[in-house]
């Protein structure tokens, strides 16, 4: 079996435009004769490879904690595209994914972005999570749509993954984001298995 880990290293991540990076101080050390080690982080919710839950833009929607793991844990299909994912683009990715029984979960690999004509197509077909490379599912510029589309069927959304290596097929995906209440998002540590 092989394992791939598809998460970003946090410290050095992408940000999305606007948003604080991550921060690390090292609030004990060894070094300096503390007892041990320590460090406090300071982090926006969506730094890095992370989900969105439906409150990141529904005041009604789930937030993170009441998400469960069942979008985040699974079999999944990997597809590669670049550009944006028109509707047909969407339509022939579930096609894909049907014909291997992984189409609860669709990650798309590649500088892809999904438009709301491809959102409503996935939104439409009952997937439980849409994950992508880019910090945002949606045009960087304008993500609110595509974002109201999915979230509003409250499908959970794996921003800022790294597929770079993994090629097109099926997988089994973990990505459960830390159980953070009341918030609208979560880093995750997500990695993909593969049996040859």
């Amino acid at each position: 079996m092989q394992i791939i880990d598809i998460s970003q290293e946090v410290f050095s991540c992408k940000v999305f435009p606007g948003d604080e990076p991550p921060v690390m101080e090292r609030a004990m050390s060894v070094e300096q004769g503390d007892v041990c080690n320590l460090t406090n982080l300071s982090m926006c919710a969506h730094n890095g490879t992370h989900v969105d839950a439906p409150f990141h833009f529904l005041q009604d929607g789930k937030t993170i904690d009441r998400m469960g793991l069942a979008p985040y844990v699974g079999d999944c299909y990997v597809a590669r595209h670049e550009g944006d994912v028109t509707a047909q683009d969407a339509q022939l990715i579930m096609q894909k994914a049907a014909a291997v029984n992984a189409d609860k979960r669709i990650l798309i690999a590649g500088r892809a972005t999904v438009t709301a004509e491809a959102a409503r197509v996935f939104a439409a077909s009952g997937i439980l999570l849409i994950g992508n490379e880019s910090q945002t599912v949606g045009p960087e510029n304008a993500p609110k749509e595509v974002h109201l589309i999915l979230l509003g069927k409250g499908i959970t959304l794996l921003e800022g993954i790294v597929l770079d290596k993994v090629a097109e097929g099926k997988y089994f995906l973990s990505a459960a984001p830390l159980n953070l209440g009341g918030c609208d998002g979560a880093p995750c540590r997500a990695f993909l298995m593969h049996n040859y």
